[in-house]
């Protein structure tokens, strides 16, 4: 009777045991899904603001120049880079074609919990265009 109830009660604390285990590693990992997708979009809204910014960079640049009477392409180029280089963790390309100053960036955010997985890191993009007009022009 004895041995009989101490086989019951282990096999209990193992199925609980087994049971626990599951639902610890399905809170672990939901876990690192919401803090490594908030990493996503920490990078997301890295990329689209650097993006945003060079590009307004350009345009202003490009004006500027296209008041002292000058070409504003290269300007609008040398403006939106120098934003670039300012932004840690941005990379991103430039160009300007007929007065539009258009930005593509990329940023990359480390993981915290999907390392552990073999994903170290997540990465997202952003685009952003500006047109470079002068004071009497329209577009």
């Amino acid at each position: 009777m004895i041995a009989d109830r101490t086989a019951r009660h282990d096999e209990r604390v193992q199925s609980v045991s087994v049971f626990v285990t599951v639902v610890f590693a399905a809170v672990i990992m939901t876990a690192g899904l919401v803090i490594d997708g908030g990493q996503k979009i920490a990078a997301a809204s890295r990329a689209e603001t650097a993006a945003a910014g060079a590009s307004r960079a350009a345009a202003n640049a490009g004006v500027t120049q296209t008041l002292g009477g000058s070409s504003p392409a290269d300007a609008s180029l040398r403006a939106a880079r120098a934003f670039l280089a300012g932004q840690p963790g941005v990379d991103g390309s430039v160009s300007v074609n007929n007065g539009v100053v258009t930005v593509h960036t990329r940023a990359t955010e480390r993981t915290l919990f999907l390392s552990l997985i073999g994903i170290d890191s997540v990465s997202a993009s952003g685009t952003a265009s500006a047109n470079s007009v002068g004071p009497h022009e329209s577009r």
